[in-house]
């Protein structure tokens, strides 16, 4: 898995929500035209990027996001890159969401239950469920139908209020056109969405003037605008602020902090798939802002922000400790990583085996909720005389019970905000 891994009658136009117009292929979105160049977005956010964007696309700077009310009809709009401006008739019931991050934020916002499909449930359920366990909130909701690669007929058949895609993203998939983009958005729901800050990977050439990237919690605040949800976005981040300010007063200094390889492996190839721990993007959320030392920091990346390195690569670089990443995730059977890694010739003499601090790591494509415990969870495995030792994870079972006093934020807050009691 290298990245991220890895002809309709027209129906009647739908009025629930609509676009105004981001120009694509020639075609405009249903509405009236606008700049599709996405305004800046968000709060002054303390995980803001610091790191130049790779090709023309930029980063955003960070004013609160503006939320349009239209007075005569209760309609309101919403402004992201690569978009433009998304005008929404109401808040939206029905969400095809992309992935993990996505079904996260709505979960944050208190609009779980409105995600009803997604790319791949089995990548996203078993993660959802391993955070959410330790909230007192209703979970019943994470049942997905499946949108699988989706195709122009699967977002028909779902039907859609709103689809918390990419439309940049979907433009690079198989099987669709401009067109079609404008179409599905005009006659099922529109495109919300923003993939590529992700990893801050180059979109297709033909959106890369209009792009912008943001954060997770950038992100997090356009999609409260579009759910209506301003409290609880502020009263969520001020949680987040606390967390990072308690980490940051206790780390130890940069000639203190442990050496960290994060990496995916490759068990058939005998390889791990490498990232750089501290580079923008939120798919390194739970690990920039702890600052550890990056062992793979000079590695030269290919087109998904990563390099595939053998086990002799990995030895000599030695970090004191690797985290896996995707661990908590479907994708592959952690203790099974583990056992093969110890077992191999070369990954028993890496420090971190013979240390025991080879730890499953979080799932990369999270939203705010996830953000926290992975934070939480990250923090321990980088400063255990800090924060205390991560307990660590077992495939199935719930997260860990950690002592109240060790614990870095308020789970019965966060459950209140989710809820909507405050």
């Amino acid at each position: 898995m290298a990245d991220d891994d890895s002809g309709h009658e027209a129906p009647t136009r739908r009025e629930y929500v609509k676009y105004g117009g981001a120009v694509i292929g020639g075609g405009l979105f249903a509405g009236c035209p606008s700049d599709a160049r996405g305004s800046a977005s968000t709060s002054n956010d303390t995980e803001a990027e610091t790191a130049a964007a790779t090709g023309t696309a930029t980063t955003t700077e960070t004013p609160a996001t503006t939320e349009t009310d239209a007075p005569d009809d209760g309609s309101y709009s919403v402004t992201m890159a690569p978009m433009g401006t998304v005008t929404f008739e109401a808040v939206p019931r029905d969400v095809l969401a992309s992935s993990t991050v996505e079904i996260d934020i709505a979960a944050a916002l208190g609009h779980g239950a409105a995600v009803k499909s997604t790319s791949r449930p089995s990548s996203s359920v078993p993660s959802l469920e391993f955070y959410y366990s330790a909230l007192d909130t209703s979970n019943d909701w994470i049942d997905f139908r499946e949108a699988g690669n989706f195709s122009k007929e699967t977002l028909y058949e779902l039907d859609s209020d709103v689809h918390f895609l990419d439309p940049a993203y979907v433009s690079s998939l198989d099987g669709w056109s401009g067109s079609d983009i404008d179409e599905v958005a005009g006659t099922v729901g529109p495109f919300f969405g923003n993939m590529y800050s992700r990893k801050h990977r180059r979109p297709p050439e033909s959106w890369r003037d209009s792009y912008r990237y943001y954060t997770l919690w950038e992100l997090t605040e356009k999609y409260a605008a579009v759910l209506r949800e301003r409290d609880r976005f502020e009263r969520l981040h001020e949680v987040k602020e606390g967390l990072l300010r308690h980490v940051r007063s206790k780390l130890p200094s940069p000639d203190d902090r442990p050496t960290v390889g994060m990496v995916y492996p490759r068990l058939s190839e005998d390889a791990f798939y490498v990232h750089k721990l501290n580079q923008p993007g939120y798919f390194f959320a739970h690990t920039r802002p702890l600052d550890a030392v990056d062992v793979f920091a000079d590695i030269e990346t290919g087109e998904y922000g990563g390099k595939l390195v053998d086990y002799e690569a990995m030895l000599d670089a030695d970090p004191d400790v690797v985290i896996m990443n995707h661990g908590i995730s479907s994708y592959y059977d952690v203790a099974d990583a583990k056992a093969s890694i110890r077992d191999h010739g070369v990954g028993s003499e890496l420090a971190a085996v013979r240390n025991d601090r080879l730890y499953a790591s979080g799932n990369p494509r999270q939203g705010p909720l996830m953000n926290l415990f992975q934070l939480e969870m990250t923090a321990k495995q980088f400063y255990p005389e800090r924060f205390g030792e991560w307990p660590g994870y077992v495939d199935g079972e719930a997260y860990p019970d950690i002592p109240a006093e060790e614990r870095l934020f308020d789970r019965g807050v966060v459950a209140d905000i989710v809820d909507g009691e405050f």
